[in-house]
């Protein structure tokens, strides 16, 4: 009918020019600075809320409310945004910035929850209210009419600066040469100001306008923001016209697909929400290859790898100290300790890849997932179950990577974010596998013969495999394939000009970092004995990689802290319900503080335990086992001026 195709038109143009304003800040803050702003869907869920509060909370008209958070709030946070963390972050290893934006995520995230707490329901009505006019036999908005002419309006506005404007102009120019724009008179960092806080302000515009119609909420509106992601990578991060003709297609996608295809609640739920991530992982599939960046060679600060003997003399102490400790648990901690142990095996997935490698992973919790599906719809109690887990965590992790195999940095990150959320909208959904809000039944393994029925020695079993991974890891990086992974993440350039092939070498690093991530899974799977999808959400995949940064994501010590780390934060937030918010500032905050030096808490650990070495009264013999190694060549002229702090770091 005529009025459907109209009614399902407009609400289709609607969203679209909302995504359209979402994604043309995306693109501005990119373009002019190099910083892909993973939070940029947090930072217009956080001025949804400041608009309630000043509006519904505090009674002020809705054109005050506008003001104050269009022209003031929003590009005042910008610029504070961008001197305090944004500022030369453009000129940073790519997983660097990923990471620092994914804590300031988290961070805005946790201001949310801290401020505004769930127990409240809060509601936006549209502009206008529900006064419509009519149009074919529907009745059309006023906030719909409303939405789509800003964005008319915002793209012509951005077209006009950046390109018919001296402002606009020196905007282009800081990104590619801040000296040579200095040299004409221009102040490069108040212009890179001035972009971060026009971003934010179209992301406060853009969260206004889509949460009447979203509703008020922590994730809903942040995760809808992947469709300006995908409209934004359309105009290749650089073009507004694409930008807005890519918002547009989507937003009629989206609203066209629940409108003319029925089907039951996967097709409904799952594969209507899915959309703008399919439409992000096929353009990411066609984007051009991306350049090598060429120049002078700068490394990242990383731990020093321990002897042999000392990594013996670690795991051994580490076993002992846990096997002193295990008789004083009650069965629920016991299971506690092995669940962090679990997020310690995935967390040694991240130092392969992220620390090693440089990749970073926005999944990773999705191949945990994976390998718990297969030991649980297996059910068996062999070894196999977790081999075969192991396997297909491993080859669903090559599969990810070949798609984007000559991408790098920010367009494979987005392309694992892109997979988590297929998988958690169609695959983990699908009735194959969890089904749609099911659980699983899971087996422990038994080894021998022997059935680790009790918790605490399949505690010691998972205890054990974390031991042997980490020294796994440890004889890689000793070898010439963990100085190829340095030298890769330090130069690529340098290594394409020595004819080294980095695409099947990237695809090789996510597979193995897949099979760790699944064999941790697995693992889990049989301590807990019940699992579901939603322990496996894309989400928990966020907090997972910050927490890593956060711990010492450059060493198997870091690994082990994370892991607890992590374990403890829900037994935080279950325990002191009014702290679950303030727990996500911490680690955004602290994501933020060490993004840029990736050796994390256990760095500063091991360095306060070497200035106090000297002064405890240790055997001769102990102490040159304590002692850690000079610092490797390779990472010694990569960052010639710096001193690695924390010799010894396992």
């Amino acid at each position: 009918m005529l009025s459907d195709f109209v009614s399902f038109t407009v609400q289709g143009l609607f969203l679209g020019a909302a995504y359209a304003i979402a994604a043309s800040g995306l693109v501005l803050t990119y373009a002019t600075t190099r910083v892909f702003n993973l939070a940029h869907g947090a930072t217009s869920m956080v001025m949804a809320f400041i608009y309630w509060q000043l509006h519904i909370g505090s009674g002020l008209p809705t054109w005050l409310s506008l003001v104050l958070v269009l022209f003031v709030i929003a590009p005042l946070f910008g610029i504070v945004l961008e001197r305090v963390v944004m500022r030369g972050l453009g000129d940073a290893p790519v997983s660097v910035s990923l990471v620092v934006t994914v804590g300031l995520f988290v961070f805005l995230v946790g201001l949310a929850q801290q401020f505004w707490p769930a127990d409240k329901p809060r509601n936006i009505d549209y502009f206008f209210g529900y006064d419509s006019f009519p149009l074919f036999g529907v009745r059309v908005s006023y906030h719909y009419v409303i939405t789509i002419v800003l964005s008319a309006i915002v793209a012509a506005a951005l077209y006009m600066l950046l390109n018919r404007t001296r402002t606009g102009t020196a905007m282009r120019a800081a990104v590619d040469n801040k000296e040579l724009l200095e040299l004409f008179g221009a102040n490069a960092n108040r212009v890179s100001m001035l972009s971060w806080a026009i971003g934010s302000q179209l992301a406060a515009l853009a969260g206004i306008l889509l949460v009447s119609y979203t509703g008020l909420d922590y994730y809903t509106l942040t995760f809808l923001v992947i469709s300006a992601f995908a409209a934004a990578m359309l105009g290749r991060l650089s073009s507004l016209p694409l930008t807005y003709a890519g918002a547009i297609v989507l937003g009629l996608a989206s609203a066209y697909f629940p409108g003319y295809i029925h089907g039951g609640p996967l097709i409904q739920t799952g594969l209507q929400s899915s959309l703008p991530t399919f439409m992000l992982f096929a353009i990411l599939i066609f984007v051009p290859q991306v350049r090598l960046r060429v120049g002078q060679v700068k490394g990242i600060l990383a731990a020093n790898v321990p002897t042999r003997q000392r990594t013996l003399v670690s795991a051994i102490g580490l076993l002992v100290v846990c096997l002193i400790v295990m008789p004083f648990l009650d069965p629920t901690n016991m299971l506690r300790l092995g669940i962090g142990v679990a997020y310690a095996m995935v967390m040694l997935s991240l130092v392969l890849l992220t620390g090693y490698g440089g990749y970073v992973s926005l999944a990773q919790f999705t191949f945990v997932g994976v390998g718990a599906a297969v030991v649980a719809k297996m059910d068996t109690t062999s070894p196999l179950a977790i081999l075969f887990a192991v396997l297909i965590s491993a080859a669903i992790g090559a599969l990810v990577s070949l798609p984007v195999l000559r991408l790098t940095g920010l367009y494979l990150a987005l392309a694992t974010l892109a997979f988590g959320q297929l998988m958690d909208k169609l695959v983990f959904q699908a009735d194959f596998l969890f089904g749609f809000g099911g659980t699983l039944q899971a087996q422990r393994v038994s080894l021998l013969g022997y059935n680790f029925n009790n918790t605490r020695s399949y505690v010691v079993l998972m205890l054990l495999v974390f031991l042997l991974m980490g020294a796994g890891l440890l004889v890689l990086r000793r070898g010439p394939v963990g100085r190829l992974l340095i030298a890769l993440r330090d130069s690529p350039a340098a290594c394409g000009t020595l004819g080294l092939n980095q695409r099947w070498f990237r695809v090789a690093v996510f597979s193995a970092s897949a099979g760790m991530a699944g064999l941790a899974g697995a693992l889990l799977a049989g301590l807990q004995g019940t699992v579901t999808p939603v322990a496996f959400a894309t989400l928990q995949s966020l907090p997972l990689l910050l927490v890593a940064v956060v711990a010492g994501v450059t060493s198997v010590s870091g690994a082990f802290l994370g892991g607890l780390l992590l374990m403890l934060l829900p037994v935080i937030q279950a325990t002191i319900p009014s702290l679950s918010g303030l727990v996500f500032l911490v680690i955004g905050v602290g994501a933020i503080l060490l993004g840029r030096d990736p050796n994390g808490l256990v760095n500063v650990l091991f360095k306060g335990l070497r200035q106090l070495e000297p002064h405890l009264p240790l055997p001769p013999r102990l102490r040159a086992l304590t002692a850690g190694p000079p610092a490797p060549a390779a990472e010694a002229e990569s960052v010639p001026e710096a001193q690695v702090a924390g010799h010894g770091v396992a």
